[in-house]
C-alpha cells in the first residue's frame, strides 16, 4: 500500500501559473516547465522588469510560438511598479529583453483580461495550483490586495528572488525584490507559503559553455537555448569573470518539478521598503534573532551540478 501511494504521489502533475519577465534565464525557465511532465502551465502572465511590458510580453509569446505550444495562454499584467519608477535591465538581456538569437515576432497575440484576473480565476478553479512569480512581484501584490481573501486558495508561492546576503542590481538587493519592494513586502506577509530561490544558490548553480554546447547540437530547441546563453553569459563574463552562467529562474521552476537539488530552512524574511541603500534587501533571520515567526522556505544550498544536469536533458528533449 505504501508503495503504491508512493507511486501515486510522484504520478500528481502541478498546475502551475509562470509569471514571468522574459529576459534570458526566465525563457529558459518556461522551456523547463514545458520540458518536465510533473508539471502543467495553467497559463503564463506577463510583467515589466527585464524590459517594458510590452518587450516581455512579446518575448514570451515569441517562446511559446517556437516551441508550438500556443494553447497556453499569455495574459498581460502590470507595466509599472507598485510605487517605485519602472526600470529595464537592458544591460543584462538587451534592448529586446532576448538579445543574441533572432526570433520573429509573434503571430499570436495576449489572451483577454488581465493578468490577476487570470490568476485569482484559474486558482478559484483548480486546486492546488501553484504561482511561479520569476520576475518582479508586482502582478502578485496587485492580485493579493485585489482579491482579498484569496490566499487560501493558492497553494504556495515559489519564487526567484532575494538573497540572505548579497545584492546583484545594489550592493544590497537583488532585481527582482528591488524592482518592486512594496509588492515582495505584501507577498511575503501574506500567509501563503513561499519558498524563495535567491541568489545564495542560483549562483552556486552555474551553467558552463561545455553543457551548452551539448544543447547546441541537440536540435532547434537547444540551438536556441545555445544563443539566448551566448549573450547572456557575455554579461557574468564582464561583471563577475565567471566561466559559467546562474540560470536563475530555472531553478525555481526545477524546484517545483521535484525538490531534490534545493536545501532550504524555514526562517523569518522582512523586506526592506525604505530608501536606498538597503531598500529592496530581504532581511532573512538566518539565526532566529527577531523572535518572529518563519514566513519563508529560504534556499541556503543547492546541488548545482545535478540541477544543471536535469536542466540540459530536459532542454535537450524539446525540438
Amino acid at each position: 500500500m505504501a508503495g503504491q501511494e508512493s507511486r501515486a504521489a510522484r504520478d500528481v502533475t502541478t498546475k502551475i501559473i509562470l509569471d514571468t519577465d522574459p529576459g534570458h534565464d526566465d525563457a529558459i525557465a518556461l522551456l523547463l516547465a514545458l520540458a518536465s511532465p510533473e508539471v502543467e502551465v495553467v497559463g503564463v502572465t506577463s510583467v515589466s522588469g527585464n524590459q517594458t511590458l510590452e518587450k516581455t510580453t512579446r518575448n514570451a509569446l515569441k517562446i511559446l510560438e517556437f516551441v508550438e505550444r500556443t494553447d497556453i495562454p499569455v495574459h498581460v499584467g502590470c507595466e509599472r511598479p507598485l510605487v517605485r519608477e519602472q526600470w529595464a535591465a537592458a544591460y543584462v538581456h538587451g534592448e529586446s529583453g532576448l538579445d543574441g538569437p533572432n526570433l520573429p515576432d509573434p503571430a499570436t497575440a495576449p489572451a483577454d483580461g488581465h493578468a490577476i484576473d487570470f490568476i485569482a480565476q484559474a486558482v478559484g478553479e483548480n486546486d492546488g495550483v501553484v504561482l511561479v512569480p520569476v520576475g518582479p512581484l508586482t502582478n502578485i501584490g496587485l492580485l493579493l490586495a485585489r482579491y482579498p481573501g484569496i490566499e487560501e486558495r493558492i497553494a504556495r508561492i515559489v519564487l526567484m528572488g532575494g538573497a540572505i546576503a548579497e545584492g546583484n542590481v545594489t550592493p544590497a538587493a537583488e532585481f527582482n525584490i528591488w524592482a518592486d519592494p512594496e509588492a515582495a513586502h505584501r507577498v511575503f506577509t501574506s500567509g501563503i507559503e513561499v519558498t524563495m530561490v535567491g541568489l545564495d544558490v542560483t549562483h552556486k548553480a552555474l551553467l558552463f559553455p561545455q553543457k551548452v554546447d551539448e544543447l547546441r547540437q541537440a536540435g532547434r530547441v537547444g540551438g536556441l537555448v545555445a544563443a539566448l546563453y551566448d549573450f547572456y553569459h557575455g554579461h557574468h563574463q564582464r561583471m563577475y569573470g565567471w566561466e559559467g552562467s546562474p540560470v536563475h529562474d530555472a531553478l525555481a521552476v526545477a524546484h517545483v518539478v521535484g525538490d531534490r537539488f534545493l536545501e532550504t530552512e524555514h526562517r523569518y524574511v522582512e523586506v526592506d521598503v525604505g530608501p536606498e541603500p538597503g531598500r529592496g534587501r530581504t532581511y532573512v533571520d538566518l539565526w532566529q534573532r527577531t523572535g518572529k515567526e518563519p514566513n519563508c522556505h529560504v534556499g541556503v544550498d543547492v546541488d548545482g551540478p545535478g540541477f544543471i544536469d536535469v536542466l540540459v536533458d530536459r532542454l535537450k528533449s524539446l525540438r
